[in-house]
């Protein structure tokens, strides 16, 4: 068995769907990947992920677009041609394990810090160590 982990933002609400009697939530998973490529320069990548979670339907309403999570399970890659008829590939996840690490709307309940003021480098003292340690 093949067992996949990431973190990433959901990107669409869940999509709850009956299937043979067991309910399956979809959703897709957004991980972002910064690097320098050759040249130095910084981009940044998204894949998407395609993620189905069979019979947690109480999960489903804690599941919201921007939602950080964490998700393990097992990956599937499919081939499919596209709205443009051109061949594409997707990557799918049976999910067995969500946490969420954060919600959408914690960014509207964290308080919004002061502003620091910039010291300049010239004003930095580092700290001297004190002579009296016991080690």
């Amino acid at each position: 068995m093949i067992k996949l982990q990431l973190i990433g933002h959901l990107g669409r609400d869940v999509v709850r769907k009956e299937v043979n009697g067991n309910v399956v939530l979809n959703f897709p998973v957004a991980v972002n990947e910064r690097f320098r490529n050759r040249e130095g320069v910084l981009e940044e990548r998204t894949t998407w992920v395609e993620c189905s979670l069979w019979n947690r339907e109480t999960l489903a309403p804690h599941l919201h677009q921007g939602t950080l999570v964490f998700v393990e399970g097992s990956p599937r890659a499919e081939g499919y041609i596209n709205r443009a008829d051109q061949p594409s590939a997707a990557l799918r996840l049976r999910v067995f394990q969500v946490q969420l690490l954060s919600r959408k709307d914690d960014e509207k309940r964290r308080p919004v810090p002061a502003e620091v003021p910039v010291v300049p480098e010239q004003e930095l003292v580092e700290e001297q160590p004190a002579d009296d340690l016991p080690f």
